[in-house]
């Protein structure tokens, strides 16, 4: 599983990156992360606000800091 959390380096953005890391590592999952912060790649997926969190090449969750229970629901746990 390959999980990008894109963001432009705001609180919001590190807490979402720092969410999906920690349920990751919870769940023992076998996931790449990765933090995207350059606007250009950003604006590849359309994303006009961040934070985003993308699995697998798909938009899931775009312009609001998810939950714990959020990130687990799009992870499939």
């Amino acid at each position: 599983m390959e999980i990008k959390v894109l963001g432009s380096g705001c609180s919001r953005c590190k807490k979402a990156l720092e969410l999906v890391n920690k349920v990751v590592k919870d769940n023992k999952l076998d996931a790449k992360v990765e933090y995207i912060d350059d606007i250009m790649k950003i604006m590849e997926y359309n994303i006009m606000s961040t934070p985003a969190i993308i699995v697998d090449n798909e938009v899931k969750i775009k312009g609001s800091l998810p939950s714990e229970s959020e990130i687990k629901k799009i992870l499939g746990l």
